[in-house]
């Protein structure tokens, strides 16, 4: 269910990150070497990039696949940026929200993905509709899981959290609500990436001596300094450093409290 990317580093092409690699994004869209749910992301796609001295994000989001759309390979060429997350889309279930329901979703500063599906979607979720203010529920974006998951987290955004414990507590509380959901969670704000492995693949890649760091469902080039991220684990980056930390699946028996692992 999807194919997500994230970039922090020198300023580049859109292009270069997205569709210029054997196995960009861009391609992944219809031959993914790593998905394991869903064999081709012709949902929709969206990518959202940072432009110097404006801290909110634009972007670009369609309801078709990208290798149809001609804009997109214009875009691609000419904008640049520094900070980048795109992704392409599998739909958990036929809907009608068309580019609504496409990532990167986006308020304040903020850029979000999800990669996967919630269980029993939207009936394991009512408990925790609930939980949230008229408003943000009227405001979503679409009427599917990873909308909800996204206000979900912004509601945590806002009321202060910092993004690496807004997105684990809203895949504990998920995870506890809807066993067996697939919820790899990709945020940033432009100046760091904050992402979740839990039920499909996530990768990173930096380069040596810092200031590039890629965060993405899967490598997208045979590159051997692409490292794996474990199943149920935080990942914190930014240009500088990774930190991983594992995440306890409320399904799981009792084990000692986990600890961290920083990467550079």
């Amino acid at each position: 269910m999807c194919r997500h990317l994230a970039y922090l580093g020198p300023e580049e092409p859109l292009g270069r990150l997205l569709v210029d690699p054997p196995h960009a994004l861009y391609r992944q869209s219809w031959a993914p070497r790593r998905q394991r749910h869903g064999t081709v992301n012709a949902d929709g796609f969206g990518v959202g990039w940072y432009a110097e001295g404006d801290p909110a994000p634009a972007r670009y989001r369609r309801a078709g696949p990208i290798w149809a759309d001609l804009s997109f390979a214009d875009l691609a060429r000419v904008v640049r940026s520094r900070a980048v997350l795109a992704a392409v889309r599998d739909a958990t279930l036929a809907g009608a929200d068309a580019e609504a329901a496409a990532a990167p979703y986006a308020a304040d500063a903020w850029l979000f993905s999800h990669n996967g599906a919630v269980a029993d979607w939207p009936r394991s979720l009512e408990p925790l509709a609930r939980t949230l203010p008229a408003a943000d529920l009227l405001s979503m974006e679409a009427r599917n899981d990873s909308a909800f998951v996204w206000a979900l987290v912004l509601a945590r955004l806002r009321a202060g959290d910092p993004a690496g414990q807004a997105l684990t507590d809203t895949v504990l509380e998920v995870a506890a609500a809807a066993p067996g959901s697939r919820l790899n969670l990709l945020l940033t704000d432009g100046a760091a990436v904050t992402a979740t492995a839990w039920g499909d693949t996530l990768w990173y890649l930096t380069e040596p001596g810092g200031g590039t760091v890629v965060v993405a469902s899967e490598p997208y080039d045979d590159d051997p300094r692409w490292q794996e991220v474990p199943d149920r684990t935080l990942l914190v980056a930014s240009r500088a450093d990774v930190l991983l930390t594992p995440l306890k699946d409320p399904s799981a028996d009792p084990a000692p409290a986990p600890s961290e692992e920083r990467q550079s």
